[in-house]
């Protein structure tokens, strides 16, 4: 089950109600607010049992994700509480849907966690002063363990302001092997390129009842924007920018090749003109309403723990290539753990991460199980402690996320979300008719444009 990819010079998200926050007596509910003082016992002691003027508080955010996501966080905060009596973290779960509101007020409010979740790049954050460097309170020995290809999104040449728990494809195939086969196709077989998926596509579609269609990709801009980097690089060998960053690279017949593709499947109805799930979601593939599923790897942990019947039942692909191309199709997602900037107990913060993500593999290895073995760890010591589990014998798609998807994926871009967006746009205008597809990457173009000279893009530029 090993992972090595070499180092790349290119460079999502949970549904659902919250679930009751990780809270010690110490311990804020609500995300933003201090925590209340400390109860203490008879003894001078803290709930925890530890003596009040020497234990630290620290808040740790995450977003909400799976079910079993969501209580592996849960269980670590605890074990870590009662492995030692210097630190006390206090978890809270935060509802996906309100993240990006409450972590904004609670920065600008100065009541940022001490340690929290973070998807994508960290440029940005790096750029804003709000990540704080870990060098000096990770070991290093831990922070060598990060695997090459996590590197673009942990570390700004030799700083390290993010340690990954996961590494995720962003883009993978999943089909129903029944409904492939009542269709007269290879149930074992997905399609290997754009035409084998329209091909396919046209067999299935006499075959499905009122409310089925062949395949749910993306549909909407702001997924397409994050979601198909890696089909733009498997079509035209690059993504949205030149090399030097100093022109959009968009304007070319492969981005156009890349949304004829998309638009074929829209005209000939294939796709559902409206969303039947969200892109990262997998409840329209596990109630059977379409025979092809596009989403990230993850999705395989909730068809296991919703749609169990259905695990036997689907086929784990490579997201189709365009003609003549062996290139990826996917960009590496990932979420990581960073330390807020402004944080008075950086230490602390360092303690924890340390012994939770960056320390003994046994504390990871329930994670990577649990969550049916769809993400991969960026350390190889957490890879083979995952691999030699007796579950993974029980999960064949491991290996093909594993070993066939993800080590040639590349990482998610460095350049601004508003150029990834605007390639989105072009995508969505293109396959619904909104506008020509030369002309929507003409607008897509512009819009890049004004980006780069906005944000002096070409003093940015990757080596």
């Amino acid at each position: 089950m090993g992972f090595n990819v070499s180092r790349r010079h290119f460079l999502g998200a949970g549904t659902g109600l919250a679930a009751a926050a990780v809270l010690t007596a110490c311990g804020s509910g609500t995300p933003g607010e201090p925590a209340p003082e400390e109860t203490t016992g008879t003894g001078g002691e803290t709930s925890g049992g530890e003596s009040a003027a020497a234990a630290v508080t620290i808040q740790f955010w995450h977003r909400t994700f799976t079910p079993v996501e969501n209580e592996w966080y849960a269980n670590i905060v605890k074990q870590f509480n009662e492995s030692q009596s210097e630190v006390k973290v206090v978890g809270t779960e935060v509802p996906a849907d309100a993240w990006d509101q409450k972590m904004k007020s609670a920065q600008a409010a100065g009541k940022a966690p001490d340690v929290y979740t973070h998807p994508g790049a960290i440029q940005d954050g790096v750029n804003a002063g709000q990540l704080r460097e870990l060098n000096d309170i990770v070991p290093q020995e831990a922070l060598d363990e990060i695997i090459d290809a996590a590197l673009p999104v942990s570390a700004v040449g030799d700083k390290y302001y993010a340690y990954p728990l996961l590494l995720e494809p962003q883009t993978v195939l999943f089909w129903n092997k029944t409904m492939l086969e009542a269709a007269g196709l290879d149930p074992e077989v997905g399609p290997e390129t754009w035409d084998e998926l329209l091909e396919m596509c046209a067999a299935i579609k006499p075959t499905l009842g009122e409310g089925q269609y062949c395949i749910q990709p993306a549909a909407d801009a702001p997924t397409f924007a994050w979601s198909t980097v890696g089909q733009q690089y498997n079509f035209a060998g690059h993504t949205a920018l030149t090399d030097d960053w100093t022109a959009p690279n968009v304007e070319n017949p492969e981005y156009a090749a890349l949304i004829e593709g998309y638009k074929a499947l829209w005209d000939n109805d294939y796709m559902p003109k409206q969303a039947l799930a969200a892109y990262v979601a997998g409840n329209d593939y596990g109630e059977e309403k379409v025979a092809f599923k596009v989403s990230g790897s993850w999705m395989m942990s909730e068809i296991g723990s919703d749609f169990p019947d259905l695990l036997g039942r689907t086929g784990v692909g490579r997201f189709p290539t365009a003609a003549g191309s062996d290139r990826t199709t996917t960009t590496l997602g990932n979420f990581k753990w960073v330390v807020d900037a402004k944080t008075a107990n950086a230490e602390a913060a360092g303690k924890f991460l340390a012994w939770s993500i960056a320390g003994d593999p046994a504390n990871l290895v329930p994670f990577f199980v649990n969550t049916q073995f769809t993400k991969v760890s960026v350390r190889q010591s957490v890879q083979d402690a995952v691999a030699d589990d007796a579950a993974a014998a029980d999960a064949p798609w491991s290996d093909i996320v594993t070993n066939e998807i993800a080590p040639d994926a590349i990482s998610e871009p460095m350049y601004p979300w508003d150029v990834s967006l605007a390639v989105g746009t072009a995508m969505e205008a293109g396959m619904k008719g909104a506008q020509p597809i030369d002309v929507a990457l003409k607008t897509a173009a512009d819009t890049i444009a004004q980006v780069i000279e906005r944000d002096g893009l070409a003093e940015k530029a990757p080596n």
